[in-house]
């Protein structure tokens, strides 16, 4: 199972619901998605020790998935420029309800959900205005979508909820359009920045990234217990210069851009982020460039090489990354082990 992008961990919350729970289905649960050699496109399901819980058949290349906060449900998405989204019960894997963009939108790949669960948010592209938006789709009412709220900018990518209740948006700032497939036609004049929506989708502040550095996307998205956001960047301006992919979003503060030693090693494109439970450690993942990116809490860098690094979701022992053939944990910065998955259908993990 090859993959661009780690989608999901899942962690338990209580809540009393008839749909099962977080907790009820036992370890946490990792969703991924990619390409079997067939090139049949496929959802898997895995538990945190690399056992498939479920798979399950995609009409097109999925990018990324929203946990419910209560219920063991999450959300499947297309890649960019894709116009469906799965709603799965992730105890047995089956299809809930299905999702659709309205006319002259499409998913770009991420969506959180609000804390009480009641509402899903998603990002997407009203290519023809152009304008960023955030879909609004009502989980009582089905999945119903009950309108849409302005994303802050254009191209937004992943949306994540933050520990205060409120979103962060990674607004891209790539001006694409589905006639010209994945072209990106405005980098010239392209300005990203750094949202964060209130829970009924309110703009409440944006950090732009300002001078050359505008040229800088921001693309995926990790938080903090502090509502710290930190991103991982991909620079589309001139292929001579060297940008920095990692920067860090405080509350009231500019965005601060981290300079790590091994940068060029991504080849001017960080893949995924995620933050380790304790807050310790970050990692930014390269997958153009095989390598992956540590920082710890004091801003010490390290990196490691590892091939076709895409994906990173956080795990009870660190940090999980997909690779090229299976998965590698990290704790501290330090390779621990990789799962390599059998070819094919029907696809088993094992950790050494």
């Amino acid at each position: 199972m090859r993959r661009r992008h780690f989608l999901l961990a899942a962690t338990a919350t209580l809540a009393a619901q008839t749909t099962p729970l977080w907790a009820d289905i036992g370890d946490a649960l990792f969703l991924t998605a990619g390409n079997t050699p067939d090139n049949a496109t496929w959802l898997v399901g895995l538990t945190a020790s690399g056992d498939i819980r479920f798979k399950l058949p995609l009409p097109g290349r999925g990018h990324a998935a929203a946990a419910h906060p209560h219920a063991a449900v999450a959300v499947a998405f297309a890649r960019r420029p894709g116009t469906f989204a799965i709603v799965l019960n992730c105890a047995t894997g089956d299809t809930v309800a299905k999702l659709t963009t309205p006319a002259g939108h499409h998913f770009y790949g991420h969506g959180a959900f609000t804390s009480d669960g009641r509402y899903l948010l998603t990002t997407e592209n009203a290519y023809d205005i152009p304008d960023g938006r955030i879909g609004i789709w009502d989980t009582e009412q089905g999945y119903a979508r009950v309108g849409d709220v302005p994303s802050g900018g254009i191209g937004p990518h992943e949306i994540i909820r933050l520990a205060s209740g409120d979103f962060a948006v990674a607004n891209g700032g790539i001006q694409t359009h589905p006639d010209f497939a994945r072209s990106k036609l405005n980098l010239p004049t392209m300005r990203t920045n750094l949202a964060r929506l209130s829970a009924t989708g309110t703009i409440l502040s944006k950090i732009e990234l300002s001078g050359e550095m505008r040229q800088n996307s921001i693309r995926h998205i990790a938080a903090a217990a502090d509502n710290t956001v930190v991103a991982a960047l991909q620079w589309q301006g001139p292929p001579t210069k060297s940008a920095p992919l990692i920067a860090h979003f405080a509350p009231g503060r500019e965005a601060a851009l981290l300079d790590h030693p091994a940068t060029a090693r991504l080849n001017h494109y960080a893949g995924s982020v995620a933050i380790n439970a304790s807050g310790t450690q970050t990692a930014v993942t390269g997958p153009k460039g095989g390598h992956v990116l540590f920082l710890n809490a004091s801003g010490a860098p390290s990196d490691s090489p590892l091939s076709s690094a895409s994906g990173v979701a956080r795990h009870k022992d660190g940090l999980l990354i997909t690779c090229k053939g299976g998965l590698a944990l990290y704790h501290d910065g330090a390779l621990m082990r990789i799962a390599i998955p059998a070819r094919g259908v029907g696809i088993t993990i094992s950790w050494p």
